[in-house]
């Protein structure tokens, strides 16, 4: 049964990875060849390993929480980490389909308090889970910054 839940959080975050890859996609070779790149700007080619990677650790340490004994607090992560893919979902949606870059750095902001609130409450469940996290939010760190870069410039 257990793998049963693992098999769910991975099929749930790859399916807002697949929503999000799909818009990033269309519009790469169009709207987004078009921006003024910020100079920090890593190479198109490598957002798609990095990304994947960290739809797993999430799935993961989803799944870690999950199997712990219910608690306000596991309950409490969970559903910060629902909000927070959420939230990733729509960045995707408001950047890339809707070309909202001022929009978009002002909703990965919330996303990068949500995914700190989110492994804050994972780590009262499962450092190993909220050690899983700490990778996503290392980028989204990042991806905050080349987003305000983006908006700057173009």
């Amino acid at each position: 049964m257990r793998w049963i839940g693992l098999l769910f959080w991975v099929m749930l975050c790859f399916a807002v990875a697949g929503a999000g890859g799909a818009w990033t996609a269309q519009e790469i070779p169009g709207w987004y060849r078009t921006l003024v790149r910020p100079s920090i700007a890593p190479p198109n080619w490598i957002f798609g390993p990095v990304w994947s990677l960290l739809y797993a650790l999430m799935a993961v340490a989803a799944w870690q929480v999950w199997q712990a004994a219910p608690s306000p607090l596991r309950t409490w992560g969970l559903a910060l980490f629902l909000v927070q893919l959420a939230l990733n979902f729509a960045w995707s949606l408001i950047f890339f389909k809707m070309h909202a870059l001022g929009a978009a750095f002002a909703e990965v902001l919330v996303l990068w308090l949500a995914i700190g609130a989110t492994t804050l409450f994972f780590a009262r469940v499962s450092p190993v889970a909220a050690w899983m996290m700490a990778p996503y939010l290392a980028w989204v760190s990042f991806a905050s910054v080349l987003n305000g870069a983006f908006w700057r410039l173009n």
